[in-house]
């Protein structure tokens, strides 16, 4: 009887650190990411570009960046650098998608931009230093994808 105690100890104690390990993977990491966008307004605005993410348990995803949207707002800008930070997710995954926008624009030369976008429980706050000439107010979408 001992014979089998043993036998089959080592074997549960492989199943056990896997689901440990499992377990602490599961977890919520943090994300940000590092981008670049340019783009241009005449009462249509659109932009593109293309980022970095890197996440906390060693995920990372180089993206396309797209944000469209309409409003009354003319010009051109440039974020070189931009930084984000997202909520915290489980997955990678959970960042990739279509982000609601809405801001406030007002630059001349160079100009910094703030704003929080929001999908579903994911938020990201984005930073960044750019040049330009735009004037006005927009609604819009911000969509990130994953690079093929």
């Amino acid at each position: 009887m001992a014979t089998r105690w043993i036998s089959w100890m080592p074997a549960a104690a492989v199943v056990v650190g896997m689901f440990a390990q499992a377990a602490r993977g599961a977890g919520p990491t943090s994300c940000k990411i590092e981008f670049n966008l340019k783009g241009w307004s005449a009462i249509y605005e659109t932009a593109s570009g293309t980022g970095k993410i890197k996440c906390s348990n060693g995920q990372t995803a180089r993206v396309s960046l797209k944000s469209k949207g309409g409003g009354l707002t003319f010009g051109k800008m440039k974020i070189v650098d931009g930084i984000g930070t997202f909520s915290e997710v489980v997955d990678i995954s959970e960042v990739f998608g279509e982000y609601a926008v809405a801001e406030t624009d007002a630059a001349l030369g160079k100009s910094a931009d703030a704003q929080v976008l929001t999908k579903g429980n994911v938020s990201l706050a984005l930073a960044g230093k750019g040049k330009g000439v735009e004037l006005g107010f927009d609604f819009g979408k911000f969509t990130i994808t994953k690079e093929k």
